[in-house]
């Protein structure tokens, strides 16, 4: 008997939940479970005792069809976690949808900084991302995402598959931002005006609290190769931009990010080692 291919296709069921507590000044982890290919490396204190950074790692090096990713995070009350990975997150052509979702939950008086490096989507991926954040009374935020489209260094334009995502934030159960992506492959949008404007990298960062004006053009007026603006909405601060390469998009949200964390968070910005390997 013949037997479709797609039958003998491996996929990988992966999850990891984990958790953090201040314990006598330190942020300590207290749960670190996982299942199939998602681990954290060991975890580190660049910053001393009470911020915690993690590195996921995801080691079969990238998401095929039928994958199914979930992490499960919790920061409990006044402690501090750094989250971020070790390199580009990578969706491959399918035949069919691979999946990940977020489950990200901030106790009152606590931090999550909530920082990988680039999500790249294959031409014919079929990816979809849902992202769920509960915060708990004045719990902090420090989030970005960084997307690319196709591999135009390849000479690969995304015309074909669909990227999807989903992005809810919550403060005590109150919606603080709802969002929806969907792009298609070779969709009128990636090259509209009020589209992607034929760029194929798109980015966000979002930063709880508010900053006044001269914050906002200080952000401004950092030199980039993006197009890229801030608005400051009520307990929110959004950036957003459109880059040619993920690279210059990166460089954008970490030049942000030095400045925010301290006016946001009150700490100097210490870049994880990670980024500069």
């Amino acid at each position: 008997m013949n037997l479709p291919a797609a039958l003998f296709t491996p996929s990988w069921h992966a999850e990891l939940e984990l958790a953090y507590a201040l314990r006598d000044g330190r942020t300590t982890p207290v749960q670190r479970r996982h299942l199939g290919p998602l681990r954290v490396q060991k975890h580190l204190y660049p910053e001393g005792p009470d911020v915690c950074q993690h590195i996921i790692v995801h080691p079969p090096g990238g998401i095929a069809g039928g994958d199914r990713l979930a992490i499960d995070v919790r920061v409990g009350e006044h402690a501090w976690a750094q989250l971020t990975s070790p390199g580009a997150a990578k969706w491959y052509r399918a035949a069919g949808p691979a999946y990940q979702s977020l489950d990200l939950r901030v106790a009152p008086g606590a931090t999550l900084e909530w920082l990988p490096q680039e999500t790249i989507v294959y031409s014919a991926a079929q990816a979809e991302l849902s992202t769920r954040i509960e915060l708990e009374g004045d719990a902090r935020l420090l989030y970005w995402d960084i997307v690319a489209l196709g591999r135009p260094a390849a000479g690969e334009r995304f015309d074909a598959g669909h990227f999807q995502a989903r992005l809810d934030i919550r403060r005590d159960g109150r919606p603080l931002w709802h969002e929806r992506q969907r792009i298609i492959g070779d969709d009128g949008l990636l090259d509209s005006p009020i589209g992607l404007a034929g760029q194929p990298v798109f980015a966000t960062l979002l930063a709880t609290g508010e900053i006044d004006g001269e914050w906002i053009e200080a952000c401004r007026e950092l030199p980039s190769q993006v197009r890229g603006d801030l608005t400051q909405l009520p307990g929110l601060l959004v950036a957003r931009c459109l880059a040619s390469e993920a690279l210059h998009a990166r460089a954008w949200l970490i030049d942000l990010w030095r400045l925010l964390r301290p006016a946001l968070l009150g700490r100097a910005a210490v870049s994880p080692r990670i980024w500069s390997t």
